[in-house]
């Protein structure tokens, strides 16, 4: 997620307008299917093993993608050329980023001991099929919790990837000099 912020950072810079929307796109796609993923997958697995602990910090994780969502929700309405944009991805990232550390350092530290090894990769390859399958788009309105969030997502799908296909994600090329950059630095 991260490189693809460093990319829009690095295209806004440039003032290429186009290519900067091209990796919001592709962060804020990232972003939304990342955050339905942990809801359905590693959150109930949270509440389940960790008990009022997990309870805990999926309430907080939980307030925080809402935070995010609503944020990506809003960068939807805004054009890359709006000044509330850069503003908006801004404050976006900004709240991502403590909330990432807190789930790397915190949450699943705590919970892949006590999954054990075999169940933490079924519980990884799970958490990766079902971002297949999630919606590509924030709907701060939707339930963040499983079983219905799973069903607003499945209706919402379709039609977040239909606005997929016509929108503008950054070409091979630009991954191909963006990998090379990251490999500069």
């Amino acid at each position: 997620m991260y490189e693809y912020y460093d990319e829009y950072m690095r295209a806004r810079n440039n003032s290429d307008n186009d290519a900067a929307g091209r990796w919001a796109r592709q962060l804020t796609w990232e972003v939304a299917r990342h955050a339905v993923g942990e809801e359905i997958v590693v959150y109930p697995l949270m509440e389940k093993h960790l008990g009022e602990k997990g309870m805990k910090l999926t309430d907080n994780d939980r307030a925080d993608h809402q935070i995010v969502k609503e944020l990506l929700s809003h960068l939807e309405s805004l054009g890359t050329g709006d000044p509330d944009y850069h503003a908006t991805m801004t404050k976006m990232i900004g709240h991502l980023r403590p909330h990432n550390d807190s789930e790397e350092r915190e949450d699943l530290p705590m919970l892949e001991p006590i999954l054990g090894e075999q169940a933490s990769r079924e519980a990884a390859a799970y958490f990766s099929r079902t971002k297949k399958f999630v919606p590509t788009r924030a709907h701060p309105w939707a339930p963040n919790k499983p079983p219905y969030e799973t069903l607003v997502g499945f209706l919402e799908a379709p039609i977040d990837k239909l606005k997929d296909y016509f929108a503008s994600f950054p070409t091979e090329q630009m991954k191909e000099d963006a990998e090379r950059h990251q490999h500069q630095l």
